[in-house]
């Protein structure tokens, strides 16, 4: 199932068959540097199958698979997940380093904006970031999110943006 499309870009949900693309982004030190810990083949593959599951439960949330439309190499993730709670949520990404520096994480992010807003009601996303992940946060200031500050998140403070539904970069947390 296709989420969203952009110029060069195709989001889909994962399937069961894409176990070796998610090991791919899941498995590269690279990668998951500022993310979470590598996880191995089998912990991937039970990763894999766990987002698989949440789909069943949530339409827009969840982590999804990104391919290059000309050549459909896979390029990496993006996901729309809880921040804390069920209230609120975030948006993220990750791409393999191929894709790194070619413009891909903007225009995932800017379309995956108009995609969020046009499936919920939500009147603002949120990103977070390791507070050295500057490349990451330059392409969320390029994609319309402000700074908010920081929040802890298991006991690892990271950097808060935020995007309104008007376009807005938000006030806070609280302005739901």
């Amino acid at each position: 199932m296709i989420l969203f499309e952009t110029e060069r870009l195709s989001v889909r949900r994962f399937t069961v068959i894409d176990a070796e693309y998610f090991f791919l982004i899941n498995g590269d030190p690279q990668v998951m540097h500022y993310i979470r810990p590598v996880k191995n083949r089998q912990e991937s593959d039970a990763f894999l199958q766990g987002n698989i599951n949440f789909y069943q439960d949530h339409s827009v949330l969840g982590r999804f698979a990104v391919f290059e439309k000309g050549s459909a190499s896979f390029l990496g993730t993006f996901s729309f997940l809880y921040l804390s709670g069920e209230a609120d949520f975030h948006l993220g990404y990750a791409l393999l380093p191929e894709a790194w520096g070619k413009g891909f994480a903007t225009e995932l992010v800017r379309c995956g904006i108009t995609y969020f807003f046009a499936q919920t009601n939500k009147k603002q996303v949120f990103a977070i970031t390791d507070p050295a992940n500057l490349p990451s946060q330059r392409v969320l200031l390029k994609s319309g999110f402000s700074k908010k500050g920081q929040m802890l998140e298991k006991g690892k403070i990271l950097e808060l943006f935020s995007v309104s539904r008007n376009g807005s970069s938000g006030n806070d947390i609280a302005d739901k």
